[in-house]
């Protein structure tokens, strides 16, 4: 039952994006199941502002109109669904609501289950390895002397899949600005440069099943590799109120802007691995503390790169059989 409810949060994201083209993942080993069609009539507001109240209405359908305000659990925006359909009006959602990744990086695996994989501060570490794709994360974070671990977030992600190599980081910010664009992009080693409007893309040239997509004017991207991986972005930072209520430490020297991530993969071998990739294989045995407040997954050392392309974790599966080159090809 989580399995399906997750699928239909992740769902109700893909069309909020308003991108009217759902990715068929039916059937398809590695992937959380097919993506069900939002339900007839169903109208959806972009994302807002905390505390933004918006309104569903629609003077054709007669039905009386309702108030939507995002809860305070979302760290930056919601996601607000609306439909006829008295069940369904006003659904908020926050990003982390999918599966994701978010804050001290708390995962959503694919059982269901929310974990949190610490890791160190300026390290790396893969998050996804399978045959044809990688994924590595780099740490950022704060110490905090009396604990005996770092706070830590994900400011950047190295993807690879074929012979491509995807970089998407969040620059170093001192003042937090919604307005600035913080993203960078590269596609092997050459900068992309994505029109600063809603819906403005990316296509490559040389692999056109890649394209990248603001879900906002700044800050915010949904990253698709069609057959492979479909992956929203948001680049957040980590405010004065959130150092106070956590104890995080943040100075006025940097905000320590961060992604928060919704995945969702397609065609998976059962091999795959990583700190998010193994809770995808059919023989994933949660081994973690479910019940806790904070499960935590430990064992960093098995994931740790040595750079953010690099794939010699302890559990890295990427080139490990041959025909690596055909997921481009796959994916056209």
């Amino acid at each position: 039952m989580a399995r399906q409810h997750l699928v239909v949060l992740l769902a109700a994201l893909v069309a909020l994006c308003a991108f009217a083209a759902a990715v068929d993942g039916a059937g398809v080993k590695g992937s959380a199941g097919p993506p069900p069609r939002a339900p007839p009539n169903t109208k959806m507001i972009r994302p807002g502002k905390r505390n933004q109240v918006s309104s569903c209405d629609n003077a054709k359908d007669h039905v009386k109109p309702c108030n939507a305000t995002c809860p305070n659990r979302c760290a930056d925006e919601c996601f607000v669904q609306c439909s006829p359909d008295e069940a369904l009006n006003c659904k908020t959602f926050c990003l982390c609501d999918f599966y994701g990744v978010c804050g001290d990086p708390r995962f959503m695996g694919a059982d269901g289950n929310d974990f949190y994989f610490h890791g160190k501060k300026d390290q790396d570490f893969c998050i996804v390895s399978d045959t044809d794709l990688h994924i590595n994360t780099h740490f950022i974070g704060k110490t905090n002397p009396t604990m005996t671990r770092d706070f830590t977030w994900i400011q950047a992600l190295g993807i690879l899949f074929a012979d491509h190599r995807l970089y998407m980081g969040a620059q170093k910010t001192i003042k937090w600005d919604d307005n600035v664009d913080r993203l960078e992009l590269t596609f092997d080693g050459m900068p992309i440069e994505i029109p600063a409007e809603v819906d403005g893309h990316w296509q490559s040239t040389e692999v056109p099943a890649l394209t990248i997509r603001r879900t906002s004017t700044a800050n915010g991207l949904r990253v698709q590799l069609k057959g492979v991986f479909d992956i929203i972005a948001k680049v957040v930072p980590i405010t004065k109120k959130d150092s106070l209520i956590h104890n995080y430490g943040v100075t006025e020297d940097d905000c320590l802007a961060h992604f928060d991530l919704g995945f969702r993969f397609y065609d998976l071998t059962d091999d795959v691995h990583g700190v998010l990739g193994q809770t995808y294989r059919t023989d994933y045995v949660n081994k973690l503390s479910v019940s806790a407040n904070m499960p935590v997954m430990g064992g960093a050392s098995t994931y740790i790169s040595s750079n953010i392309f690099a794939t010699d974790c302890k559990v890295a599966r990427f080139g490990r059989h041959a025909g690596i080159s055909m997921v481009t090809g796959q994916a056209n």
